[in-house]
């Protein structure tokens, strides 16, 4: 990524807009292990306790990169309770990266996401029906199949 993804500007200005980046050798230790780095490049989002909310494995276009890190803020508000701000990062991936890979699994967090906050299940049916009609093969539809029912 440090020849084709890094270098790109809307890249290296996201994340350092977004993010305290920190590069370490794949075998440093502890970290590779207190992580479970088993393969680069691997990029994990943590929240400010050093908990890991999201990880990726592997090479990522630019195109794929700024897409798969705004998830992973998502997730991470998503996973501390602060629901209303993972919904507002998903949105705006889902505007602003609308066929990137990242979009079906943010599609299904926007919706888990409308459930926890109002306790009102129609955000898991409407993100199912988006998912079906727009991503009917991901394993995102699969896994909101249920959801189908409400």
């Amino acid at each position: 990524m440090d020849a084709v993804t890094y270098p790109e500007t809307a890249v290296s200005n996201f994340i350092m807009e977004h993010f305290i980046p920190l590069r370490i050798a794949s075998d440093a230790q502890p970290h590779a292990t207190d992580f479970n780095v088993v393969w680069t490049p691997t990029i994990i989002t943590l929240d400010t306790e050093g908990n890991e909310h999201h990880r990726t494995t592997g090479f990522f276009s630019p195109e794929e990169l700024i897409p798969s890190l705004k998830l992973g803020t998502g997730k991470t508000y998503f996973d501390t309770g602060r629901f209303e701000e993972a919904i507002d990062h998903f949105d705006k991936l889902l505007a602003d990266h609308p066929g990137s890979d990242a979009t079906p699994e943010a599609m299904y967090w926007r919706g888990v996401g409308g459930y926890k906050s109002t306790g009102d299940p129609k955000p898991l049916k409407e993100a199912y029906e988006r998912l079906k009609a727009e991503y009917s093969d991901s394993e995102w539809t699969r896994r909101a199949y249920p959801y189908r029912l409400l």
